[in-house]
């Protein structure tokens, strides 16, 4: 524990501490005032638009009312500098900044835990379970000390418990997959979809580049795929891949190994569904969303060849939103095709489903409406 961040603070004239806990990597605030039942909204969110962070002492559901409160001035600020002719990518980064902006004002709300993982709060919820899934191995020695959180990160973890525990439906797959904290749910199926209808190039051997949840190593067993190795970097990721992969009983099929993108080896068929979009991410479960400098792309697409048995196909899933938020190009992206040996052998498309492609009160309304999700079939050039 004495790695861990401390925050400090004065409740009555006696300092205090405890250690300070970010799954977003946020800093300790540096300036603590003890809050309760009454703070009123207005004075919260100026406290919090100043950074000063609020230590809880009140009823716990009033704190979420409360968050919530904070949560609506948040999104009824005026957009400095709104222009609908702004191009894409500065409407995108400056959509960014303002996220980040209001996540690190609400995270300015703080709820102390005691140690055994308990909230010594009015009508607080049992959240031992969410933080010992949360924070895998280390949740042992974490919880014998108190230590404090934002309340919108512990919601956040009590909600990924809750998925965790009932699952998503994966309509392609016919079952539920059940994703853990930091893990990026596969709510959006569209890309499922087009990996469950492409035909195999062999039902031998696949790799998964990127398990994730294990969602597609699960689909490729389902198809029939005899052998799937499926790897990733997150300790989360492989927990969570080898725990779906147990409840479908495909454990067997499967092999959940730890690589940096391609296991040892070639397969007829490897696929991979990296990050969508070239930017940074800013939470643990952003990840799978962003990509700096598109770096797992560009890295699967120059190791692809040399890991494709002859005739083999490499299944490349990713979306156009990066073209039309100006971030990259369709030139780029045929240039790295070319430039790693690669051709292309078809292409799949297919329409989002999810409510942002309709929500035109989004600031990315128009780039989500034109957003198409593509399955890349590749090939070795000159094979």
């Amino acid at each position: 524990m004495s790695e861990q961040p401390q925050l400090h603070w004065t409740e009555g004239d006696t300092p205090h501490g405890a250690a300070w806990r970010s799954e977003n990597g946020q800093p300790a605030p540096r300036r603590v005032v003890v809050a309760d039942d009454t703070m009123t909204a207005d004075a919260a969110w100026r406290l919090a638009c100043e950074g000063t962070a609020l230590l809880w002492r009140g009823d716990y559901h009033n704190a979420r009312q409360l968050l919530q409160a904070m949560a609506r001035r948040a999104d009824r600020r005026p957009k400095k500098g709104a222009d609908k002719a702004r191009p894409f990518a500065e409407s995108f980064h400056l959509h960014r900044m303002a996220q980040a902006q209001r996540a690190r004002t609400l995270g300015m709300l703080l709820i102390p835990v005691e140690a055994g993982g308990r909230i010594a709060l009015r009508r607080a919820p049992e959240v031992r379970e969410a933080l010992a899934e949360a924070f895998g191995d280390e949740h042992a020695a974490l919880l014998q000390a108190p230590f404090v959180l934002a309340l919108r990160e512990l919601l956040g973890l009590i909600g990924a418990h809750e998925w965790r525990r009932k699952g998503v439906m994966v309509p392609a797959l016919g079952d539920r997959i059940h994703p853990w904290y930091g893990v990026f749910s596969p709510i959006r199926g569209e890309y499922l979809d087009l990996i469950a209808r492409a035909p195999l190039p062999s039902t031998a051997r696949a790799f998964d580049i990127g398990a994730g949840t294990g969602v597609i190593a699960a689909l490729l067993a389902r198809r029939g795929v005899q052998q799937v190795v499926a790897t990733d970097l997150s300790p989360r990721a492989l927990g969570c891949a080898r725990d779906n992969l147990a409840r479908l009983g495909l454990d067997a099929r499967v092999e959940v190994t730890e690589a940096d993108l391609f296991p040892p080896g070639r397969a007829p068929l490897v696929v991979c569904n990296p990050p969508w979009v070239p930017a940074k991410p800013t939470a643990a479960v952003e990840q799978a969303v962003y990509d700096p400098d598109s770096r797992m792309l560009r890295g699967f697409l120059s190791g692809l060849a040399a890991h494709l048995e002859e005739g083999g196909e490499g299944w490349l899933i990713l979306s156009d939103l990066a073209e039309h938020l100006g971030l990259r190009s369709r030139d780029e992206l045929l240039g790295w095709i070319e430039a790693a040996g690669l051709k292309v052998l078809g292409r799949d498309d297919i329409r989002p489903r999810h409510g942002k492609a309709a929500d035109e009160t989004d600031p990315l309304y128009k780039a989500r409406a034109a957003e198409i999700t593509s399955l890349w079939r590749l090939g070795v050039r000159g094979a």
